[in-house]
């Protein structure tokens, strides 16, 4: 996918003339798409709720979840999603969040069956993603939840557990480490509250949180710093070196 204007030109380009809401892209799986969670939509659309609010900053966030989606069709739609969701003053967003891999990781037909992506290819395929992020706007990285493996297969046919999973974050959170970009390790928190704790959060099918996890998973984001830090802020001219 061709990219027209350069890290250097679209800093320029995006910043408003005046202090304004940001304007921010989520894209990436069912996790952000909130699947699971019947009453809040998700984490994305419980803070989108949470900005609309009138003595929020009133940032404006755009849930593009797609349930099922590999880091491959992200990418694929990364560019188009973001140009045509600038408002206002801003010709294009001021942030991405992004947060997939865990589809990625299943494996087909068996509990030993081939990795849905290749090892070897998301290896790639996460590089090319961030780096054709990076060079339209900063960008965050939320990682996946752990699986209940126990309720496996999913659909019959998807084996999910977590040393794939944990294969397949860690090199997501490297990738992200070696360019500088935040990445919320989603997996390793939630490991560390116990089992006892993260099954209760997860739906009946063991792959999605549930409505309490949804919660639990906002309550991390928003308590992350480097999403707090754009919380209380907006772009203006003596902020345009602003940087996470």
């Amino acid at each position: 996918m061709q990219l027209f204007l350069t890290p250097s030109s679209m800093q320029l380009s995006t910043r408003p003339t005046k202090s304004q809401p940001l304007k921010i892209v989520a894209l990436g799986d069912s996790l952000v798409y909130g699947f699971g969670d019947p009453e809040g939509g998700g984490w994305v659309e419980r803070l989108r709720r949470q900005w609309m609010s009138p003595d929020s900053a009133g940032h404006i966030i755009y849930n593009l979840g797609v349930r099922g989606d590999r880091v491959q069709q992200v990418a694929q739609r990364l560019e188009v999603e973001f140009r045509h969701r600038g408002e206002l003053r801003n010709q294009v967003p001021d942030l991405i969040v992004l947060s997939v891999g865990v589809n990625d990781s299943a494996r087909l037909g068996r509990p030993n069956g081939r990795n849905y992506t290749d090892f070897a290819a998301f290896q790639l395929q996460i590089t090319f993603l961030l780096e054709m992020a990076q060079q339209l706007c900063p960008v965050l990285f939320v990682g996946m939840t752990p699986v209940d493996e126990s309720k496996m297969p999913f659909l019959d046919c998807l084996y999910y557990n977590h040393a794939d999973q944990y294969r397949y974050k860690e090199a997501t959170r490297i990738a992200c480490l070696q360019r500088g970009i935040p990445y919320l390790d989603i997996f390793h928190k939630w490991m560390e509250r116990g089992e006892q704790w993260w099954s209760k959060r997860l739906s009946h099918d063991g792959l999605h949180p549930n409505t309490s996890g949804y919660q639990a998973l906002l309550a991390d984001v928003t308590n992350w710093e480097a999403i707090a830090t754009f919380q209380h802020k907006s772009y203006s001219p003596a902020s345009n070196k602003d940087t996470i």
